[in-house]
């Protein structure tokens, strides 16, 4: 089937729904729409097939988003998996956005994402051991003190339901959430602000961006509308 499968894109990035099961019944007249349907959620999670929008499918030939991790990065997730196993949380750094930039920021930040009831206890346990942290920062903030500094870490709340993955035995944002977030968070993504239209082709060019998701968590954050445009414009570009 996924010999089939390739022969319906042939010369196409992608297709409609309705045209591909078109063509599969072509090949396949006695399979039922509910076959169909199965067989396509099958490729979907054996990673043949995407589905980036509603009702459009391409074939998944984009590699996966797995940044590199450090070894500071999962020191800093185990130590605070450790002492609070049962809240959820993320970590992630900025240098994972300089691979899709022209000019390179010389300053990186640690961030860690934390459900908001715990997220001022996850702050305190960090003071106690490092320097440099730093909790909910606002702009004024990140003037006065966070861009003199080369290395900082930031504790920030969680957004509830933020698309999360694991790598590494660790959990990290999707790179949906990292993009959405880039185009509100201006004080903490300020380095990329010049290049967020350069950072967002580069990144459609090398990885398959599920655009549903990304929308539905910029309406968590509710920006929906102005984040769909941003995203439209650069994604057409």
């Amino acid at each position: 089937m996924e010999l089939h499968i390739d022969h319906y894109f042939k010369g196409k990035d992608k297709l409609s729904k309705d045209s591909l099961i078109f063509s599969i019944k072509k090949d396949f007249p006695n399979w039922s729409d509910n076959t169909i349907n199965m067989y396509l959620s099958k490729l979907k999670k054996d990673g043949v097939l995407n589905n980036p929008s509603r009702g459009i499918y391409e074939i998944e030939n984009k590699e996966q988003f797995y940044p590199k991790i450090s070894s500071n990065l999962k020191r800093i997730y185990n130590k605070v998996n450790r002492e609070f196993p049962y809240v959820s949380f993320c970590v992630w750094d900025t240098i994972w956005f300089n691979d899709f930039m022209i000019h390179q920021p010389f300053k990186k930040y640690v961030v860690l994402e934390v459900e908001k009831d715990a997220c001022e206890s996850v702050f305190s346990f960090l003071s106690q051991t490092m320097k440099n942290v730093f909790f909910n920062p606002d702009e004024e903030i990140f003037e006065r003190y966070i861009h003199n500094l080369d290395e900082v870490v930031i504790v920030k709340n969680l957004i509830s339901e933020s698309p999360l993955i694991g790598r590494d035995k660790i959990t990290i944002p999707a790179l949906e959430k990292l993009l959405v977030d880039m185009l509100i968070d201006t004080a903490l993504f300020s380095a990329q602000q010049n290049e967020k239209e350069i950072i967002i082709k580069n990144v459609k060019q090398r990885f398959t961006l599920n655009e549903p998701k990304m929308r539905r968590y910029a309406s968590r954050r509710n920006r929906e509308k102005e984040i769909y445009e941003l995203i439209s414009i650069s994604l057409a570009k």
